[in-house]
Order: C-alpha cells, then sequence, then structure tokens
C-alpha cells in the first residue's frame, strides 16, 4: 500500500515530486502556487515508489491537493494527527476523501479550471485602453481587491497593499482605463512556474460592468504572460457564474478540470 510523505522544504518535495509535478504542470498549477510558501508539502508514494498525489498545507489545516488519485486521497491524513479545517482540490479527489472521512462539510467553491488556446481579443475591442497598474492605482484596487474576495465568498485581509505592490513592480498588474482615464477593472497572473501563469484578480466594479473591460484588461494580461514566456495561461471561474464562463470561452480558454473547496463543520 503506498504512504504519504511530508516535509517543510520545497527542495525535498521537488526532489521528491518533481516528475509528477511537471507532469501536469495546469492540474498542478495551485501547488505550485503554494510551494514557496506552504507550511507543509506531502507527495503520496505507490508501492513501487511512483508519486500519484500531491499536497500543499499554506496554514494548518488547509490542504490543497494537486493532480492525486482517489486511493491517495482517501487515505490523506496530515501530519501530527491534525485533521483538515478546510479542503480544496480536484472534484474527484476531494470527494474521494469525504466519502472515505465520513465527516459533515459544507461547500466553499466549485470551480473549472481553464487553460488557453488561441488568444482571441474581443472584437470589437471595448472603449478605452489597458495599461500597467501604477502606484497612484493602488488605494483603489486595494479596495477592489477587498470586494473581489468577498464576492467569491472568503474573509478579505486587512491589507493587500503589499501583495498589489509586489505584482505591480513586476508588470503583473494590469487595468483596463476607460475613455474618461479613469480605471475600470483590473486584472493580475502569477509568476510562471514550470511554465503556467494563471490569471486572478480579474475584478470590475458593478458600476462598470456589461461594457467589455473586463474581457479587456483579460485578454490584455494572458497576452502580457505570453509574451513573458509563458506555455501555459490559466485561470479559475465559479461554475455558478455563467457570464464569466462564457467570457473566457470567447477570449480562447478551455475547461481542463473542475475543482471543490469545502470546509468541515464538525470543529
Amino acid at each position: 500500500m503506498g504512504r504519504w510523505h511530508f516535509t517543510a522544504d520545497p527542495a525535498v518535495f521537488r526532489a521528491a515530486a518533481g516528475a509528477h509535478l511537471a507532469a501536469d504542470p495546469a492540474r498542478n498549477t495551485s501547488v505550485l502556487t503554494l510551494t514557496e510558501k506552504a507550511d507543509r508539502l506531502g507527495w503520496w508514494t505507490e508501492p513501487d515508489g511512483r508519486v500519484t498525489g500531491v499536497v500543499a498545507v499554506p496554514r494548518s489545516g488547509l490542504p490543497t491537493l494537486g493532480v492525486t488519485t482517489t486511493e491517495a486521497a482517501r487515505a490523506l491524513a496530515l501530519p501530527d494527527g491534525d485533521q483538515p479545517v478546510e479542503l480544496r482540490g480536484e472534484t474527484a479527489a476531494v470527494e474521494a476523501y469525504l466519502d472515505a472521512a465520513g465527516r459533515p462539510w459544507t461547500p466553499l467553491l466549485r470551480m473549472r479550471l481553464y487553460r488557453l488556446g488561441a488568444l482571441t481579443p474581443p472584437d470589437p475591442a471595448p472603449a478605452g485602453r489597458a495599461r500597467h497598474a501604477t502606484e497612484a492605482d493602488l488605494p483603489l484596487l486595494a479596495e477592489w481587491t477587498t470586494a473581489f474576495v468577498r464576492a467569491i465568498g472568503e474573509e478579505p485581509a486587512d491589507d493587500y497593499t503589499g501583495m498589489l505592490t509586489e505584482r505591480l513592480t513586476e508588470g503583473r498588474l494590469h487595468v483596463w482605463e476607460a475613455p474618461a482615464g479613469r480605471p475600470a477593472s483590473m486584472a493580475a497572473v502569477s509568476r510562471t512556474v514550470e511554465g503556467q501563469a494563471r490569471v486572478h484578480l480579474v475584478y470590475t466594479p458593478p458600476a462598470d460592468r456589461g461594457r467589455g473591460y473586463a474581457a479587456g484588461v483579460t485578454a490584455a494580461v494572458s497576452g502580457a504572460a505570453l509574451a513573458a514566456g509563458a506555455a501555459q495561461v490559466l485561470l479559475f471561474t465559479d461554475l455558478a457564474n455563467p457570464t464569466s464562463n462564457a467570457l473566457y470561452r470567447r477570449l480562447g480558454y478551455r475547461p481542463v478540470t473542475d475543482h471543490l473547496g469545502v470546509r468541515f463543520t464538525d470543529g
């Protein structure tokens, strides 16, 4: 029978699970993104030594599964006997754990992972233009980030200035500027890891929705990621939002797999 192994050292994790991660970086995108900042990193080995499952635990009790077999997911046990407070990952793997654990839970999110095929910018283009965010934009973009986090059902942090500044200084944060010269939408892209970059923080305030600004800024940041050398550009959407799912398909994104996030209610 296989077993889980855990480490706090990203180098040890990569040495053990690197081939598994690299075999499908798109489906492993969440674990790859968390590798450098996770408290714990885990991998499942089969009796013959093959790695067939990975997990990142950014904070105690909050594991995120990468590509993981249902057998490995069913056997997931965190170090020190910790019980997951929440669990996220591909739907089949999360459901396998839920079936084995038998714990009461409630869904947090149901998402779909998309991968960009041929980028198809909106035609006609929305009014205005895309540009890199500047320091002058930061107070407004921090407000938008708080609204975005609330909109996806999570508790916002006290301050997003540092996170946004990092993306701004690395050229990974874009805004769509309306014709009057004011920011009307935003989108960011992750650093490229194992050839893949992920679009995130796509947000348009309610008063500016329905004008194509999100499509314009998403196309711009996607194109920038490709130009910077990303072999694959990815993004997650909320399955409950048909508007955003249709938008990303029009831009050339194609579905890869569905994800489920749950919170356990027996704690």
